[in-house]
């Protein structure tokens, strides 16, 4: 007999993929191999995107909505209070502390369990990137503070890349705060290409670090065999 596939719920698969259709069948392919599920902007926005998010929520996975709000207060309110109303399990804002409060003032008006994230720096951003951005600050000096201020404003967690989570974990225990969820996109298993990502880790050195989940997509959506693909990661996160 052979041993099912392991899973992980700490394992979002991100379905970045171009229409609901190619996610849908994803979802089929991967089955029980992946139990948690990262939808962005792509799949968001299109017709039907969010109602995609609520069926993957009924069948009982969980979703974390990528939506990376960033607006004045009302509208951040607003959004994030819809979307914990429709149901959702992780929602991403931008780290900045009007934008948080306001997310946070959205989430408890509707009185649901969705957990908000701020978005750090965008692990698709190197040093010089920031600097063109008109930055002073580096990724990880810059990520250190926005981790403070979520941590002021009460915010559940933040996405942050694998190379800052240590860091983040150290600042978030020595606030009060070792629940504090620590998202980490940038996972690479070993030997993957990067593709567009600035500061990867393989799995396990991101648990290591003190990630709480991690957000995975190319190294499974583009492998021959995703499944399995899924299966390996699940593996390397249950043996870290």
């Amino acid at each position: 007999m052979t041993s099912p596939l392991l899973s992980d719920p700490r394992l979002f698969v991100g379905l970045d993929l171009p229409s609901l259709d190619a996610a849908r069948a994803m979802v089929d392919r991967l089955g029980g191999a992946v139990e948690s599920y990262k939808i962005g902007l792509t799949l968001l926005s299109r017709p039907g995107g969010v109602a995609f998010a609520h069926e993957l929520r009924a069948c009982g996975k969980a979703v974390f909505q990528d939506w990376k709000l960033h607006d004045i207060g009302a509208q951040v309110e607003g959004a994030a209070r819809s979307v914990a109303e429709g149901g959702c399990d992780f929602l991403t804002v931008h780290a900045h502390p009007q934008v948080m409060r306001a997310a946070l003032k959205g989430r408890d008006t509707a009185g649901t369990g969705t957990k908000i994230l701020g978005v750090t720096v965008l692990t698709s951003l190197s040093d010089a990137d920031l600097i063109e951005l008109g930055h002073s600050d580096d990724a990880a000096t810059l990520v250190e503070r926005r981790v403070r201020q979520a941590l002021d404003c009460g915010l559940d967690g933040v996405v942050s890349s694998p190379l800052e989570a240590a860091r983040v974990r150290e600042i978030a225990v020595q606030a009060g705060r070792p629940e504090f969820l620590i998202v980490t996109p940038g996972v690479r298993p070993a030997g993957a290409d990067v593709g567009d990502q600035q500061r990867v880790a393989t799995p396990a050195e991101a648990l290591q670090a003190g990630a709480t989940h991690l957000v995975v997509a190319r190294p499974v959506l583009a492998d021959p065999d995703p499944l399995m693909a899924a299966a390996r990661i699940a593996a390397e996160m249950a043996a870290a």
